[in-house]
């Protein structure tokens, strides 16, 4: 490889970590500034919890929508021009939040966040384990979630120096300082080498049409859907379930949950990708990972009347499980060819990222009967979206030294 090569791959990834790091800032910074941009904007009482709800729900439409739309754009037309179209169209949301002034431009600006950050990590994903050799590429997507998820410490940092305007703008001049990053990316070779045949690209139904791929699909979104269990119900509320529930013993923040969590995320998607490197097998680095989330989400429902260090700790090394999401990407990226490989990618985290609407509507259905509460209800969620995702991870095949180079009939 000629250092030109190497300069280049190493610029890939670079952006796809980069368009990462602001796709988690942004995600991360609407849950820390939620309550202080409301409280600015007029919303009040009880309206805090279910606009935010609303405003949520919003960005995780344009994530789902986004996804199918940016997934068989980056087959049909390439990944790049997905790459930095999105990066553009966050950047350009994230601006328009510092000025909204009702719910109904907030929510508006917030789909269309979600439309925008919907495009970035299944799409640089695609691009890095299409450039990289077979047996680095685990390295190079490592690498991808470790500096993107740092994103939600910067998040954590600007917000709680600044107010959620200057925040808001923060993140989206550094998306449109990237977008200078464009002119010394290329497109990958595989996605060039089937441009020139007559085959169908980006065919987003075909996912639906043969029973084997359908499966191997569901099973890569019901993989992941525990992170974002983790994410939108013990760390969303980790406020309520340590004050009502646990009766931890000092107060605990939810916005120092999401950063320590996120700062466990970072080192987590090394951990397990180093691991799969090392086992030659992303299969066995998972279920290690999956056995230290099942461990420390066991520790959190029974920390009752421990101290704030040891709840923050719980929390940190759930996001040190959590971490093996950058390897569930990387493996639906893995599971099919190159004419259908974006459309996957990108459609995978974005269906596991709108997961977290049933799976929370399920968290409030248990925790309002009043024989269980938010504890027990919390609970029994966690133990059959976890339950389903062992299954799959069961179920899915070993890709750790699968060429990439081929396509879907």
């Amino acid at each position: 490889m000629t250092s030109l090569t190497s300069r280049t791959l190493n610029i890939i990834v670079v952006v796809a970590a980069l368009g990462y790091f602001v796709d988690i800032y942004d995600l991360t910074l609407f849950l820390i500034v939620r309550r202080d941009s409301l409280l600015a904007i007029g919303v009040t009482g009880d309206n805090l919890l279910t606009q935010g709800i609303y405003l949520l729900n919003m960005q995780v439409l344009g994530m789902v929508i986004g996804g199918i739309i940016w997934g068989i754009w980056g087959d049909k037309k390439g990944r790049l021009s997905v790459l930095f179209f999105t990066i553009f169209l966050y950047s350009v949301a994230n601006i328009a939040n510092a000025y909204v002034h009702n719910i109904a431009q907030y929510a508006i600006i917030r789909f269309i966040a979600g439309l925008g950050l919907a495009g970035e990590l299944g799409v640089g994903i695609t691009l890095v384990s299409e450039v990289m050799s077979t047996q680095k590429r685990g390295i190079g997507t490592s690498i991808v979630g470790a500096i993107g998820i740092s994103g939600a410490v910067l998040g954590y940092t600007v917000a709680s120096g600044f107010n959620w305007q200057v925040a808001y703008l923060v993140g989206g001049g550094l998306g449109l300082l990237l977008l200078a990053l464009r002119f010394f990316v290329f497109e990958s070779g595989m996605f060039e080498k089937i441009k020139m045949q007559t085959v169908k690209r980006g065919h987003f139904l075909s996912l639906f049409t043969d029973k084997k791929r359908f499966l191997k699909y569901i099973y890569c979104i019901l993989l992941g859907i525990p992170v974002w269990y983790i994410i939108g119900i013990l760390v969303n509320y980790s406020t309520e379930f340590a004050q009502k529930e646990l009766h931890i013993t000092g107060e605990i923040s939810s916005a120092k949950a999401v950063m320590y969590h996120y700062i466990g995320a970072s080192i987590g998607s090394l951990l397990w990708s180093l691991a799969g490197q090392l086992f030659h097998s992303r299969k066995k680095s998972l279920w290690l990972a999956m056995a230290v989330l099942v461990t420390f989400t066991a520790a959190f429902f029974a920390s009752f009347g421990s101290s704030p260090f040891v709840f923050y700790g719980i929390i940190f090394f759930l996001g040190i499980a959590q971490g093996y999401w950058i390897i569930v990407i990387t493996v639906a990226s893995e599971q099919f060819g190159t004419n259908l490989r974006a459309t996957v990618t990108t459609t995978v985290p974005n269906f596991v990222r709108g997961s977290t609407i049933p799976v929370a509507y399920l968290f409030q259905f248990l925790a309002k009967n009043r024989a269980l509460g938010i504890w027990q209800g919390a609970l029994i969620t966690g133990i059959i979206f976890i339950g389903l995702a062992l299954f799959a991870l069961y179920k899915l095949d070993e890709t750790y030294s699968k060429d990439l180079d081929y396509i879907e009939s």
